[in-house]
């Protein structure tokens, strides 16, 4: 493979010998090889020069002169000149007075498919280096100019954010919404008729106020959406900061999960595989790097740069909410038709008749302006009833229900990233969680250790096999400790959660000496953790005494395989039999079930270094222009005839509140499924103590499983077993993401908790993925859907409860917006259809079903939510939003108010002997009264006291008090904008006692029982 490399026209000596020397066999014309040999005496001549001009007087030695001399051609890289087109080249000396463009795709794709012949083909980490006029012992050498340059050639090593999704970008998605359409629709006609008809002074309200309408619905959206945004940070842990080649180290490893979903070290080394990646975090060792490729040229920015968080998929929630805005269009629609129809026939037919009392359609003599007008009002009462049918507050009171829930779930520990993921929360029928750092506090500590078969309490452990644990604690760890300079501060441990327990228990309550060990012993050789072989080793050498001593430290039943000997708690060393190692498996198992990890201490005494040679080693050969360097094997530590020293139990607590919210899941129907990388006995222990296992039980078959059986079960077997599955243990995170495709098919709503970068999958996958404030990558905060500040389980059990009290709340306002349209719809299609006219204008149905829901949203959203809300099963998927209790309490509700306003728009002049004005202000007055009223019926769906609590929510009778208040300013002072006139006050009172009967109406509907079987089930045309 040919590399190409762009230089500017300044080329670096070395750069033009690769380009004269380095050349193919191709014919050169006469002209060509006298210009060939010029350029090599200029180059040479320069050469020279240079070197004795920068000597700056000093005698030369042979040596130097020599030196002086080009080096022989590398024959592994083609270099191209191409010019510069930066022509303000100041000649600075940062690029040895050239500025060095290297071809970043090609080196950057190198380290990303981790090419070994590609790097070989170059010249290798050396020839790389100066190639990129960088010294693998100093770094880069330039002032802040050469720095900038450096910049442009290569980029920032910074990660570019994806663009913020602009406010023009929600206003955009509001309008998608159907019911928006529909209304936007119904405001042109509305506005087009009511100019016709009224003249632009007057014949603008009923369009406009639509369009005040839908500009509060799409502010309120799109406002909130966008605030959420910008209120996402995002954040990066510690981890490989660029792309690179390995240079030199130490027993370096990697973990590159959170690129490649890979959960096992990578081994990093000049021969095998000398390839960093940003992204990847450093497990063990350390090592120097040469970066090749910085910021969106890297693997981690290529990645991040394909992130989306768009996604086409509907929540059970918006499924509901259009299949009812679907629903309710039909319905509307059709009546509107046939309203329209009704009246232009009674129109043609002569059945109508004017102000005057005259037929206004004779069909001989009559104005063709006039029949125009007069269908024109009749298309107009059509509209209408449209806008009585759509729901329009009911996009604006999801949304503000969702934007108050999620600031209110802000400080219960839950940042809500998307507004659907509060209430597709309350719906969530299953919830796979994690098991390190949610259920448990990842906060290991030693609480049993054995010598022997006996298990030792307290330092009553004999001192030779004392200081061997100290040589294995001190030196086989990745772990290291600190101690302050301040009197009195305790050690500070660092490393993983496994390996400060061992360092804090050896030192704490050993007494181990860090200093005195790494004076008395030097390590030879490390052998680092694999994932495979679950152990790691480590060679050292007696500094006093001589020797060598071999120490292996891993999984229990890993070492212990490896044992022919163990110490008693003597202090003596026994033969491994069969019985005693069927005794020592006993007591890991045991371990084990008690929910604590197993780490076992073997070591062997030598009077020399031993190492093997591994099979699986391969001839690599990495050259570069100065050096060859041959590996040709592999050494490995021993690991045969070792002896066993002991065994340490670490437990990882259960978080203090996980079983109690677990159990409140489970109690409220919702199936907990625990996902763990540990070992089988472990996570059924975990899961038995955080009660996802019942303790008093055995377990059943196929409740636990392995993630590598569940991997190798067919489609059809997964779809049968997944419900039953409790606990999947040494799961990959491909695993998790095929469980959770497996429950979505089953029509599960699944939340699934992730904290690392291959867990990005599966939280978007799931209907609400929840990632960890603490622990959780960026990635994984990018692809979730809400993020648990805390990384505690209890929290996720909290955004359950607020899901479902977001989705009652849903659910309370709809059944309080239905009673509004269903009357509304009912009263103006009988008195269009009997009278040829409606009692309720647009612009007054347009102020109950906007003012009056859009306040009644807020109030009924302000209901904190209460336990009882998790005695009931979850919703799922395939429930009906409106529940038969909603049908319920809203058609008796809905049914008085058609028969009270229907009796007061044909008979209320005779009752109340007034005029038609002061009739239809009455009509409006008490039908705004009654919802007023039946607001405080909607603050519980079953429960007959609807006052309960209700001193408590103070907003809720706030916002009642802004109602009535806002209804009279509209009745008394906003006459002509509301077609109303004044009332007496004999006539208020009369409009309040009969809005007021809808309470003694509410409780005793709710005595009533109501079928399982869903409503709207009966009635084919709603299925």
């Amino acid at each position: 493979m040919l590399n190409k490399l762009k230089y500017s026209p300044k080329v670096y000596y070395g750069g033009i010998q690769s380009v004269l020397l380095a050349i193919s066999t191709a014919p050169l014309t006469k002209s060509q090889r006298k210009w060939r040999v010029a350029c090599i005496v200029i180059y040479v001549s320069l050469s020279m020069a240079k070197r004795v001009v920068s000597s700056k007087g000093k005698k030369l030695s042979p040596h130097h002169l020599l030196n002086a001399l080009p080096s022989p051609p590398s024959p592994h890289a083609v270099l191209e000149i191409k010019p510069n087109i930066d022509d303000d080249d100041d000649g600075d000396d940062c690029f040895h007075d050239q500025e060095v463009v290297v071809a970043q795709k090609q080196l950057a794709e190198m380290v990303k498919a981790k090419k070994l012949d590609d790097l070989q083909t170059f010249g290798g980490i050396e020839a790389i280096a100066r190639l990129l006029r960088t010294n693998t012992e100093s770094g880069v050498d330039g002032d802040d100019e050469g720095l900038r340059r450096r910049r442009i050639a290569f980029g920032s090593n910074t990660y570019e954010k994806p663009k913020p999704k602009g406010l023009l970008h929600f206003v955009v998605e509001a309008f998608k919404d159907t019911t928006i359409l529909i209304l936007l629709a119904c405001a042109v006609l509305s506005l087009a008729f009511g100019i016709r008809e009224h003249g632009a002074k007057e014949g603008w309200y009923e369009g406009g106020s639509i369009f005040v309408a839908v500009f509060l619905v799409v502010a309120v959206s799109a406002g909130s959406n966008f605030r959420q945004e910008l209120q996402f940070d995002k954040l990066i842990g510690d981890q490989v900061p660029a792309d690179g080649l390995f240079v030199d180290g130490h027993s370096f490893q990697v973990d590159e999960s959170s690129m490649t979903g890979e959960s096992e070290h990578v081994e990093v080394n000049s021969s095998h595989n000398p390839f960093l990646l940003s992204g990847s975090k450093v497990a063990d060792g350390y090592s120097r790097m040469l970066v090749v490729s910085v910021g969106m040229s890297t693997a981690w920015g290529e990645m991040m740069s394909s992130i989306t968080r768009d996604s086409n998929e509907q929540t059970p929630l918006q499924e509901r909410l259009s299949r009812l805005t679907s629903s309710i269009g039909k319905v509307g629609l059709a009546v509107a038709l046939l309203v329209l129809v009704v009246m232009l026939v009674r129109y043609f037919t002569g059945n109508t008749r004017d102000e005057e009392g005259f037929r206004e359609f004779n069909g001989v003599d009559k104005d063709l302006n006039d029949v125009f007008n007069s269908v024109l009002r009749i298309v107009s009462a059509a509209v209408t009833i449209v806008v009585v049918a759509i729901p329009e507050g009911l996009p604006l009171a999801v949304t503000l229900t969702l934007a108050y829930s999620m600031k209110r779930m802000m400080a219960d520990q839950a940042m809500v990233r998307k507004l659907p993921a509060c209430e597709t929360m309350g719906s969530a029928t299953v919830i796979c969680t994690d098991k390190t750092g949610t259920l448990t506090l990842n906060q290991m500590k030693v609480t049993k250790f054995c010598i022997g078969l006996d298990e030792i309490i307290g330092q009553n452990i004999t001192h030779d096999v004392l200081e061997l644990i100290y040589q294995g604690v001190s030196f086989n760890t990745t772990g290291s400790i600190y101690k302050p300079k301040t009197e009195g501060s305790g050690y500070e441990y660092c490393g993983s959660p496994t390996e400060k327990a061992i360092l804090s228990w050896a030192v704490e309550d050993l007494g181990m000496d860090i200093d005195r060990l790494k004076q008395n012993y030097t390590v030879v050789r490390v052998e680092t953790f694999n994932s495979e072989k679950k152990r790691s080793g480590v060679l050292i050498r007696n500094n006093t005494g001589g020797g060598y001593q071999l120490h292996w430290k891993g999984a229990a039943e890993m070492v212990l395989a490896m044992c022919s000997n163990y110490y008693d708690s003597n202090g003596e060393i026994k033969i491994m039999t069969k019985e005693k190692r069927s005794e020592f498996e006993r007591i890991i198992q045991g371990m084990a079930a008690s929910s604590l990890r197993c780490i076992a201490f073997a070591c062997k005494q030598m009077q020399r270094e031993e190492t093997i040679t591994t099979k699986e080693s391969n001839e690599i050969t990495t050259t570069t222009t100065t050096t060859n360097t041959t590996s040709s094997s592999s050494k490995s530590l021993s690991e045969e005839e070792l002896t066993l020293i002991g065994i340490v139990g670490m437990k990882d607590p259960c978080r203090s509140g996980a079983r109690k919210a677990i159990q409140l899941c489970r109690a409220a129907g919702v199936d907990i499924k625990m996902i763990t990388g540990d070992n089988i006995f472990t996570a059924k222990a975990i899961a038995t103590e955080c009660g996802i296992l019942d303790p008093n039980q055995n377990v059943a078959s196929g409740e636990v499983v392995e993630g590598l059986e569940f991997r190798g079960y067919t489609e059809e077997e997964r779809r049968l077993k997944v419900r039953n599955i409790r606990v999947m243990a040494r799961s990959s995170p491909l695993d998790k993401l095929l469980m959770v495709q497996c429950l979505k098919q089953l029509g599960e709503v699944v939340a699934v908790t992730g904290d690392g970068t291959n867990d990005a999958p599966a939280l978007k996958e799931a209907d609400v993925g929840l990632s960890m404030g603490i622990q959780g990558t960026e990635v994984a905060k990018e692809s979730s859907d809400i993020v648990i500040l805390d990384d505690d389980f209890s929290s996720v059990a909290t955004v359950l409860l607020w899901g479902r009290c977001v989705y009652n709340n849903i659910q309370k306002f709809i059944q309080f917006q239905l009673t509004v349209n269903v009357a509304a719809l009912v009263i103006n299609f009988v008195a269009a259809v009997s009278a040829g006219d409606v009692p309720l204008t647009a612009v007054q149905l347009l102020w109950v079903n906007l003012i009056m829901d859009t306040l009644g949203a807020l109030a009924l959203a302000t209901e904190r939510p209460s336990q009882e809300l998790m005695h009931h099963p979850p919703v799922g998927r395939t429930e009906p939003l409106i529940m038969n209790i909603m049908w319920r309490n809203l058609l008796p509700q809905a049914l008085y108010q058609i028969a009270i306003l229907l009796t007061l728009q044909f008979r209320g002049r005779d009752i109340f002997d007034v005029n038609e004005q002061v009739k239809n202000t009455i009509i409006f007055n008490t039908f705004v009264l009654c919802q007023v009223f039946n607001e405080f019926n909607s603050r519980n769906l079953e429960k007959r006291n609807v006052f309960k609590g209700i001193h408590k929510n103070r907003l809720f009778l706030g916002i009642i008090a802004i109602t009535i208040i806002l209804q009279i300013v509209m009745v008394e002072f906003l006459k002509k904008f509301a077609d109303t006139v004044s009332l007496s006050l004999e006539q208020w009172g009369i409009c309040v006692a009969i809005a007021s009967l809808t309470w003694p109406i509410g409780w005793v509907m709710k005595f009533v029982p109501v079928t399982k079987k869903p409503f709207l089930s009966y009635l084919s045309f709603f299925r």
